[in-house]
């Protein structure tokens, strides 16, 4: 499987409440070429924010000159900066005007992992390459520059593809983490069979069919 020629995810993919959409992109194809090269890996790992209803949403109080790209149009990529040092990637969701967002916390490499590796040379382990949020970014070479890219077009340097041939993760959900408000949902959805995801693991399976979003209305 050669993820550069995978097909691109569509605007349904990513079009929905934010809780609907993140189980949805569990398996789904992160890809980013530079200058450097190209590399990619499969989202084993994710996390739902529902803006305006949501305390620990970067949009919770409104548009702000940070925040104004989880406001348009469902696919973009929302890319910003935390504890003074690091950037974590997420996929606009929802629907234009309305804020939500996917953080991408984790994938399993696919493509590139050299690459990966001179990015991140504190880590020691290939499953060390991806395993969270700022890692993510690291390894794939995100930035400021990609903030506001169209993550549905393949033509601006980052972007999602699907794999049709592969197999269906086995999805568990349970709280967010790293955040201090909101933290009883069960918003964070990640491939249990995956070494890749986040050291943090507590949740409960999802069935079959379950989408897992919860009751829609204010958090916390």
């Amino acid at each position: 499987m050669d993820p550069e020629s995978l097909p691109l995810l569509r605007d349904e993919d990513c079009r929905g409440d934010p809780r609907v959409v993140a189980p949805r992109l569990v398996g789904a194809v992160l890809c980013s070429r530079s200058p450097d090269g190209f590399a990619a890996g499969a989202i084993v790992e994710v996390e739902a924010y529902l803006g305006g209803l949501d305390p620990a949403s970067h949009a919770y109080r409104g548009i702000t000159p940070r925040t104004a790209v989880m406001f348009g149009r469902p696919g973009l990529l929302y890319v910003y900066f935390t504890y003074g040092m690091h950037y974590c990637a997420n996929v606009v969701s929802g629907v234009e005007g309305q804020a939500g967002a996917v953080l991408v916390r984790a994938l399993r490499p696919l493509a590139g992992q050299e690459l990966m590796a001179s990015r991140r040379p504190a880590a020691r382990r290939k499953t060390d390459l991806t395993s969270g949020p700022a890692k993510v970014c690291q390894a794939l070479g995100i930035g400021p520059l990609h903030n506001g890219v169209d993550l549905l077009s393949g033509t601006q340097g980052v972007w999602l593809a699907r794999d049709p041939a592969a197999t269906p993760p086995r999805l568990s959900r349970g709280p967010r983490i790293g955040i201090r408000v909101a933290t009883e949902h069960p918003w964070r959805w990640w491939d249990a069979t995956d070494p890749n995801v986040s050291a943090t693991r507590v949740g409960h399976p999802v069935p079959v069919g379950e989408a897992g979003t919860g009751a829609p209305g204010r958090s916390g």
